[in-house]
């Protein structure tokens, strides 16, 4: 296995029974993004291993991402079996091609929904490679993309499946986004459960979160480990004020949204509070092709959706758009969103205005007092969404310094995670069956916090991994 120092450079072992799993946290820990997970069986003398991957996400956020996104990977690709993956975000898929691109051969295996919604994410996230090239090459091409999907199958819910070395594999509904799954890895009577991003249950949307009950170790994300969500009804009330707010300024309201269930979400709850007059009616353009692409592939998908959701459809399948909704999907039309009236709402990615349409529309209207900037997802350490979070009173933009007079709102209550007391009852329902908990997917001080907590409250042995750092786990 190349760089096997490296990845085997901070071995923990866990008992001594013969029955093993060795588990390397390669990329994930210590931030929020590129989600990179490697289990292997522990073979006997002349055996060969079995290598799943777990995700392999892109790292965002800063220039050491980058860095470290065109970096080898730190095993042997083409030893690896099998690439499960968790849900179609680009910092849980975005290296696949590079993966295959580097020689991986194995089979990839996601929900159908995920298999749908895959390609135009990684196609949209190579257009931004190709945009923001600078001193850094593209990842991949369209190629990779192509050659990534001819290995991709499907796996449905909560069927079993049995892989090589004995070990069964079941994708449970994680509630965050549509198609977003937690894999169960059944070897020798015990479970490993990998959560992906869990669902801030109950959403607008979706199913909530499956309970899971007879895990023996859990590799759990911890984004919002330190903190708490606001409630469905408040959240609700916040947005209606946000845009009444914006309405008597008589500026645009700018939210930078991630395309995939973000933007769906908005759309659904907008649609609400216009039809049910809780706000005025003002122009809301929706900036973002792919945003649009996916809304579409969620009009079609509704099994995904909660009971009452689906229920709705029935009446009405027009559950994303209403009056005075306009799709922007042309450079040129966003362009001229400048010259559109205020008041007016304008929905673009990306969520953590690290790229994309919205920061032309930033450039335009943080510099406007009567303008409000809405942030309603989770803002990583170094991206333009996080210094704005933070209280900045002037950004860089473009190499431009551009100055924050916008009125800056957030809503948590709108982010597709799980907040800290979510979590915490998520491992509270299996406490009884586990041995360990690795706490991972969070910034530092998000995960400890989590990690702690999990130790004061559960009596549950939690662990914060550092990255590349091995464990062995005992099955």
């Amino acid at each position: 296995m190349e760089n096997d120092s490296k990845i085997n450079a901070h071995t923990k072992s866990f008992g001594v029974r013969a029955k093993k799993l060795k588990l390397t946290f390669v990329s994930g820990v210590t931030t929020v993004t590129g989600a990179n997970f490697l289990l292997e069986t522990v073979p006997e003398t002349g055996e060969l291993a079995v290598r799943i991957l777990i995700d392999c996400g892109l790292e965002q956020g800063t220039r050491e991402s980058e860095i470290n996104n065109r970096k080898s990977f730190p095993y042997d690709v083409s030893s690896i079996d099998y690439l499960f993956i968790t849900h179609a975000h680009i910092d849980h898929i975005g290296r696949v091609p590079k993966l295959v691109k580097d020689g991986f051969k194995g089979k990839i295996f996601s929900t159908q929904e995920t298999h749908k919604l895959a390609p135009i994410m990684l196609e949209d996230s190579m257009k931004v490679f190709k945009m923001d090239q600078g001193e850094f090459e593209p990842l991949y091409d369209e190629k990779d993309i192509e050659d990534s999907m001819s290995l991709w199958h499907d796996i449905p819910y909560d069927t079993c499946t049995d892989i090589k070395g004995g070990i069964q594999v079941c994708a449970k509904d994680a509630g965050h986004i549509l198609g977003s799954v937690m894999y169960e890895f059944t070897y020798n009577g015990k479970k490993i459960i990998f959560t992906g991003d869990l669902g801030n249950s109950p959403t607008p949307l979706l199913r909530d979160t499956a309970v899971i009950t007879d895990a023996t170790y859990l590799v759990m994300e911890s984004v919002y480990g330190d903190r708490n969500h606001e409630s469905t009804e408040e959240r609700r009330d916040m947005l209606e004020n946000i845009i009444e707010d914006a309405s008597k300024r008589k500026g645009a309201l700018i939210i930078p949204c991630f395309s995939l269930e973000k933007a769906q979400v908005l759309l659904y709850e907008i649609n609400h509070l216009v039809e049910e007059g809780r706000v005025a009616p003002m122009p809301v353009y929706l900036d973002s092709p792919l945003a649009i692409k996916v809304t579409e592939i969620y009009r079609g998908r509704s099994r995904g959706f909660n009971e009452e959701v689906r229920q709705e459809m029935q009446k009405d399948e027009n559950i994303f758009s209403f009056p005075r909704l306009t799709k922007i999907m042309t450079a040129e039309e966003s362009k001229k969103l400048i010259d559109t009236p205020n008041p007016k709402i304008i929905i673009a990615g990306s969520g953590m205005s690290s790229g994309g349409r919205i920061i032309h529309h930033e450039i335009n209207y943080l510099p406007d007092p009567n303008s409000t900037l809405l942030l309603t997802g989770y803002q990583s350490i170094g991206t333009l969404g996080r210094h704005i979070q933070d209280g900045a009173k002037t950004v860089t933009i473009f190499g431009n310094e551009v100055a924050v007079r916008a009125n800056i709102v957030a809503i948590d209550g709108y982010s597709s995670h799980k907040d800290s007391d979510h979590l915490l009852a998520f491992v509270s329902d299996t406490r009884d069956t586990l041995k360990k908990v690795f706490v991972v997917m969070g910034e530092p001080k998000a995960a400890l916090f989590l990690t702690q907590k999990i130790q004061d409250n559960l009596a549950v042995e939690a662990y914060h991994p550092q990255s590349g750092e091995t464990v062995v786990l005992d099955f």
